[in-house]
């Protein structure tokens, strides 16, 4: 399946990929972690901004990120895995980040800036890294998911991978194509 087909299947079925496949996983994960992000983003405004802030991140992402998660889901098995992974890292923040912006600045989260730079690039890093799970198998729901225990055991190794893939990916690109030298 290539990136162009799951764009086609989101356009043709937006209500099945993202309505009957919308990942709990996703949206419960992205609500905590997000959630204390603007938490500590805005305890300098004081307690009570820093809980407004949670509060409406929490919401939100507990609204949105099951879409999100079920839209990066439907690109595990795309490729090429490079073009699959450039077009979730701009798609899904791109729409996540302007809704949430409008969000906060209708609530007038007193450190917008530091909340939203902080959120943007934290959804760099883990929409990636939910894209390198799912095409393992781990934090994906309906047919062939594992439970919460399984996916949590896994993510440290996964984490490592993750880590490592960078680096490991230039190291080939550098090394260029192996020869092989009859003797």
């Amino acid at each position: 399946m290539t990136v162009l087909d799951v764009l086609r299947r989101l356009c043709r079925a937006p209500g099945d990929m993202l309505l009957r496949k919308w990942n709990w996983k996703s949206a419960v994960f992205s609500s905590l972690i997000r959630a204390s992000i603007f938490f500590f983003c805005n305890l300098r405004s004081g307690v009570h901004a820093a809980e407004g802030a949670m509060l409406a991140e929490f919401v939100y992402r507990g609204i949105t990120s099951g879409f999100y998660g079920a839209l990066t889901q439907a690109f595990r098995k795309a490729a090429p895995v490079w073009k699959a992974s450039l077009t979730v890292v701009f798609l899904l923040p791109l729409s996540q980040h302007s809704i949430e912006l409008v969000v906060h600045v209708l609530r007038h989260t007193p450190q917008l800036r530091t909340s939203f730079v902080t959120s943007v690039c934290f959804t760099a890093i883990s929409t990636l890294f939910n894209l390198y799970a799912m095409r393992r198998g781990v934090l994906v729901t309906g047919e062939g998911a594992g439970s919460v225990a399984s996916d949590m055991r896994r993510i440290p190794t996964l984490i490592g991978g993750f880590v490592a893939a960078g680096p490991m990916a230039l190291y080939r690109l550098l090394r260029g194509p192996e020869t092989s030298q009859a003797v």
